[in-house]
């Protein structure tokens, strides 16, 4: 069997455009800690938990309401032996819709079982995607990692 790339999906009743704003709101779901733009093709933002998780993240690719591609340009994890695991992956967001409800495929190409983050990133994204996004999407209030020092220190 090949290993796959990790992939989760929701379902739910909002528009297709509701979602995909939802998405590049990533600040409403991810972290307040972010620096850089998250919504238009090109934009580049920088990610950090901590300093446990550190990233710059390029949007690759922006379809309106149908699809959101990161490039990770630089990934830092300091848990794993090889820090810069992930680098030069690729966070897929595949919106579509299903009758009168909207799909989201969510698809971390690179984070495969072989990783040595993969335990620890799978269940990450897993609650992001499944409560946080899905929480943003449907009631309007996602669960952030809430804005701390380093980065976005005021």
């Amino acid at each position: 069997m090949t290993p796959k790339d990790f992939t989760t999906t929701i379902l739910v009743d909002q528009a297709p455009n509701k979602v995909f704003n939802a998405v590049n709101n990533v600040r409403g779901w991810w972290s307040e800690n972010i620096n850089g733009g998250t919504e238009k093709q090109n934009d580049v933002f920088d990610y950090q938990f901590e300093d446990a998780h550190i990233a710059k993240i390029k949007l690759e690719e922006v379809v309106p309401n149908k699809r959101v591609v990161w490039h990770m340009l630089k990934n830092y994890f300091k848990f794993t032996k090889d820090t810069s695991e992930l680098t030069d992956s690729r966070v897929i967001f595949d919106i579509a819709a299903k009758g009168n409800q909207t799909q989201l495929t969510f698809t971390h190409e690179g984070l495969m079982p072989a990783c040595e983050c993969y335990d620890i990133c799978q269940k990450a994204w897993t609650h992001y995607v499944r409560e946080s996004l899905h929480d943003l999407i449907t009631a309007g209030k996602g669960e952030p990692n809430p804005k701390e020092g380093a980065l976005n220190a005021d």
